[in-house]
């Protein structure tokens, strides 16, 4: 069960996420599972490994708002390095990221 406590052991800034939420506790608990389920979680490291960057940046960077604007630091992290460096168009491996995204991923999917 998704908690406030569970959060703020996960590493979020839960203060500053449910201050984003008009200090609303129960519309962020509601939100974090929703972007825990985006889709685009899934396609992200195959459209970096078909170097389809310009789709990519676009999931990475709707991961980066949402994770940001939740502050869950553990996601906001890793998927901000992989948003840079796609606005850039950077043809570099990006496994170590997509690593850390997927177990930050993971451990929140635990909580929830």
């Amino acid at each position: 069960m998704l908690t406030i406590d569970g959060l703020r052991e996960y590493g979020a800034n839960v203060d500053e996420g449910i201050a984003r939420c008009a200090n609303n506790e129960g519309l962020y608990l509601k939100l974090v599972p929703k972007l825990s389920s985006d889709e685009g979680f899934d396609s992200l490291a195959e459209l970096i490994l078909e170097q389809n960057y310009d789709a990519a940046f676009e999931i990475a960077h709707r991961l980066k708002g949402a994770a940001s604007n939740l502050s869950l630091t553990p996601i906001e992290e890793p998927v901000t390095r992989i948003s840079d460096s796609l606005k850039m168009r950077e043809e570099r491996d990006y496994s170590g990221d997509l690593k850390d995204l997927r177990e930050a991923k993971k451990a929140l999917d635990a909580l929830i």
